[in-house]
């Protein structure tokens, strides 16, 4: 693999959220946008019209439950979190389309995008908390 297929195959698995705010706003149909984090982390704050799926709980079990015409979008806290990634690969094992948000839930708000939920973080020790 060179360099150009790399990158073209990132962005095949992956997107922004500039790009993923855009889709929502354009109502693009036929993504879900996932939190794979637990409960008590979504229930603080998450993305706009995203369910909660945290990334153990996606298994062979779950699958039936799913739509298989969607794109899954999965995203945990941020960039020092992988269960989002665990989620995608879960989500993909099971032969569902999938994409994961780079900078998850953390570079969605510093965007400046709205959340859902709570409060969010009470304080800035809360605001680095993984939650997954």
């Amino acid at each position: 693999m060179d360099a150009t297929d790399f990158f073209l195959a990132k962005l095949t698995f992956t997107t922004d959220p500039a790009d993923l705010a855009a889709d929502l706003a354009a109502g693009v149909a036929g993504q879900v946008i996932v939190d794979t984090r637990q409960p008590e982390a979504y229930a603080a704050s998450h993305l706009p019209g995203a369910i909660n799926l945290p990334h153990a709980t996606i298994t062979a079990d779950l699958a039936p439950a799913l739509d298989a015409g969607a794109r899954y979008v999965t995203y945990c806290w941020g960039p020092a979190c992988n269960a989002s990634t665990k989620g995608a690969a879960n989500l993909a094992a099971l032969g569902f389309s999938v994409r994961e948000l780079i900078g998850g839930l953390s570079a969605w708000q510093d965007e400046g995008f709205a959340v859902e939920g709570g409060h969010g973080p009470k304080d800035l020790s809360d605001r680095f908390s993984c939650g997954c």
